[in-house]
């Protein structure tokens, strides 16, 4: 029992099951929120093609944080021993034998909504496994794709619901500059993994000093879309979180500044990560007007 505890608790930490949870409560409050608006919480809920979109996510999610735990090996244990540590309870060939598994059904979930949204997922498979093979390796490749990639489980929602407004494009312009933000202070963090590696990520190429200049460039940039999210009257109660966004974000461009080691690096990043998860669950507060009516018409 304590060794299949250990290994149980290796897979969620492998598969970051913590990320994966997380992950599934966005995808859903989204599609309430967001992407549906006409449609009623008992209508998104019965949706059954929105259950396979969000399983083949979690499953294909899960499979890249497989894939890229096993390329990131050595790495890890140097930016991430205790970590590696508890990953390692379970032996390679295993995680590489559900890391297929977890594609395939993936594949197959997408696959059961429509043949484009199976192809989808084939690509975001390949997208997911190239990053990791080849493209992190380098700084404006591994930063743009892991940009992308994290924002790819929201886009195929977008899609589905073909909801094309432009408070959903103005919010994703967001969530690019802050999400790029955090890839290039999570580079700061990696250093010394990555150049005892020979890893060509941005810090390592352009030197520290420019990262931060870059960094905090985007900080500010983040404050043009928040401007025009506040222009809209849909954005509701969720205005007081990109206040909170707004003075999170300027704390971190000058806190950032001044930062020299690796534990400094690990709280911003801990603080973006913890901003974006914030602003998850904020959701519920855009049109509180519209989540009145859906709440009504569910209990009617």
């Amino acid at each position: 029992m304590k060794t299949f505890l250990k290994k149980a608790f290796s897979l969620i930490s492998v598969v970051r099951g913590y990320n994966i949870l997380v992950l599934i409560f966005a995808q859903y409050l989204a599609s309430i929120f967001i992407f549906s608006k006409e449609k009623s919480i008992s209508n998104v809920i019965s949706d059954l093609h929105l259950h396979y979109i969000v399983l083949a996510t979690v499953c294909v999610v899960a499979a890249g944080y497989i894939i890229n735990n096993f390329y990131d090996d050595k790495v890890d244990r140097i930016n991430r021993p205790l970590k590696t540590g508890l990953d390692n309870y379970v032996r390679q060939e295993t995680k590489l034998r559900l890391y297929f598994f977890l594609n395939f059904v993936g594949f197959l979930f997408g696959f059961f909504v429509s043949w484009r949204a199976g192809l989808f997922f084939a690509v975001y498979i390949f997208g997911i496994w190239f990053y990791s093979h080849k493209l992190k390796k380098y700084p404006f490749t591994g930063l743009i794709s892991a940009t992308s990639l994290t924002l790819m489980p929201f886009f195929v929602i977008f899609v589905y619901y073909k909801n094309f407004s432009d408070i959903i494009f103005i919010h994703a312009i967001f969530l690019f500059l802050v999400i790029v933000v955090r890839e290039l202070i999570k580079d700061l963090q990696n250093m010394k993994g990555a150049i005892a590696n020979n890893y060509d990520t941005f810090p390592i190429v352009y030197g520290e000093k420019k990262t931060k200049q870059l960094s905090v460039l985007l900080l500010f940039c983040t404050l043009i879309p928040i401007f025009f999210l506040f222009q809209y009257p849909a954005l509701s109660y969720m205005k007081y979180y990109f206040y909170f966004a707004f003075v999170t974000l300027l704390f971190v461009a000058f806190y950032l500044w001044k930062s020299t080691r690796r534990n400094e690096y690990r709280f911003l990043h801990n603080v973006l990560k913890m901003l974006l998860l914030i602003g998850v669950f904020c959701l519920v507060f855009i049109d509180t007007s519209l989540l009145l009516e859906k709440v009504i018409e569910r209990l009617n």
